[in-house]
């Protein structure tokens, strides 16, 4: 951003030459690229690994595979996997769910590999792929060292671990796009930073959100105009998609509605939120799970990023979720926060930079290295918490469950259609139509049961053990059994 919206770029040393320059560019080139390769490979190895142990889940692999495999075939992107989930058939397109077409991106790496691996590779590189707009936009603000750290940070966030841990999502696509909205508009480059803010309402029919947001952003800094039209677009993005394109493509709005405890509507929340001003300010830290998560976000960037217009961003976003009456959308333990990582870790940097103007120290390396390496601590001793400490515990790559998951996925034939246990469907999307098993038979001819773990969406064990008994009696017959997994074939 120019002028003194953010801070100014370190000069340069008007004595080196220009081949020490590109030499150096070289270099820098060389060392980001690595530590977004080390990310990509440690993002993959932690999906992939799931993946090979069946942790991975139908809800949400089989979804975004199937989409992608249709995209693929140049067919709708049909998800029956879901549709038949809600009862609303299998020519149920993906589009009625979340209206997420820039998953088409993803259709030529299946003529590759037709498979969620495919899924699986193409979201960490996606994830990695922010760092390098993350160290340009960190370089011009603090300098050389402190964009290193800040990478790194990036690297390690809680976020993106847990996004690259939880199947495949659309939030695949959100740090690299906001990634380069940021940097691009930083350096002056406003053209492909408004084609990222748009490609953002292609990702989720809530992106408007964070479109808006960046309008927001835009006013505060004083480009007015460019955030008045940012704050249209994303507005009337969030309406043509929620009020037209959603119904259009067979999906119903009030899906998406989650204030039921602030009223019906829109209109009724609004007015639920007005006539309680105090309450609405304290409803997103109503719940200690909101806090927790708040403080999780803020907290890598040492609070700093509260000192920078660019958190106006997030805003939007993050009040979509501590409004909410969805506990697992305030939770750390999911892929939501990765919405928003970016965001804030920009906006710590810039934080920071605005306050060492306050203080009248803009140039003050040792503080820019300090901060930096600091963030670069705080996502350190927050591994442990999260996903990435999988990765160095030998028994993530352990799972004795693998061996009898692995046969009776070998049990079911190509070609048809299969009602399969939430973690077995992953397994099986590649070769076969997979239907979530559940405890309402679809009357698929095939069935991959586990009985001794538990199972989403069954309440217990024993209920699944129940509904494979009720199978054999609707004239099921069992062809495996082994480690609790069952497959049966309907004669």
């Amino acid at each position: 951003m120019t002028g003194d919206t953010l801070a100014a770029r370190p000069g340069a040393s008007a004595a080196a030459s220009p081949s020490f320059w590109r030499l150096a560019l070289l270099g820098h080139r060389a060392r980001v690229g690595a530590i977004a390769l080390l990310a990509a490979v440690a993002y993959g190895v932690l999906g992939l690994v799931k993946l090979a142990t069946f942790r991975a889940t139908t809800f949400d692999l089989v979804i975004v595979d199937q989409a992608v495999r249709n995209y693929a075939a140049l067919r709708p992107p049909y998800i029956p996997v879901l549709g038949m989930f809600h009862g609303r058939g299998m020519d149920y397109v993906q589009l009625a769910d979340h209206f997420s077409p820039i998953y088409a991106l993803l259709a030529p790496f299946y003529w590759l590999h037709d498979g969620p691996e495919t899924l699986i590779v193409a979201q960490a590189l996606l994830l990695a792929a922010a760092i390098p707009f993350i160290w340009l936009f960190t370089r011009r603000v603090l300098g050389v060292a402190p964009a290193y750290l800040v990478c790194v940070a990036y690297a390690l966030a809680w976020p993106v671990a847990q996004a690259a841990a939880f199947d495949a999502h659309e939030v695949m696509f959100v740090p690299l796009l906001t990634a380069i909205m940021i940097e691009r508009y930083h350096a002056g480059r406003v053209f492909p930073a408004a084609l990222a803010m748009l490609a953002l309402l292609l990702v989720k029919e809530d992106m408007g959100l964070m479109v808006i947001g960046a309008g927001l952003c835009l006013f505060v800094l004083g480009d007015r105009l460019r955030g008045v039209l940012s704050v249209a677009f994303g507005l009337g993005g969030v309406l043509l998609v929620r009020g037209l394109l959603i119904t259009f493509f067979g999906g119903d709005s009030k899906d998406f509605w989650a204030y039921h405890h602030l009223g019906p509507d829109i209109p009724g929340a609004v007015m639920a939120l007005v006539r309680d001003p105090i309450a609405a300010v304290l409803l997103p830290f109503s719940e200690e799970a909101k806090v927790d998560t708040l403080f999780l976000m803020a907290w890598p960037t040492l609070l700093l990023c509260l000192l920078s217009p660019l958190s106006l961003v997030a805003l939007p976003h993050v009040l979509e979720r501590m409004l909410s009456d969805r506990a697992q959308w305030w939770q750390a333990d999911f892929q939501y926060s990765a919405f928003t990582v970016v965001i804030l870790l920009c906006a710590g940097v810039d934080g920071l930079a605005r306050l060492l103007r306050l203080l009248k120290r803009p140039e003050d390396a040792g503080l820019k290295l300090a901060w930096s390496a600091a963030a670069c601590v705080v996502a350190l001793t927050l591994v442990p918490r999260f996903a990435l400490d999988q990765l160095y515990h030998p028994a993530f790559y352990e799972e004795p469950k693998a061996v009898a998951a692995a046969e009776a996925v070998r049990r079911v034939p190509a070609g048809v259609t299969v009602e399969a246990a939430n973690s077995v469907g992953p397994a099986l999307t590649a070769k076969a139509t997979v239907l979530l098993w559940t405890a309402e038979s679809k009357g698929a001819p095939w069935v991959v049961a586990d009985t001794a773990r538990w199972e989403f969406p069954f309440g217990s064990p024993e209920d699944q053990l129940a509904e494979v008994n009720k199978l054999q009696g609707q004239g099921y017959v069992k062809v495996f059994e082994h480690d609790g997994y069952v497959v049966l074939r309907k004669t």
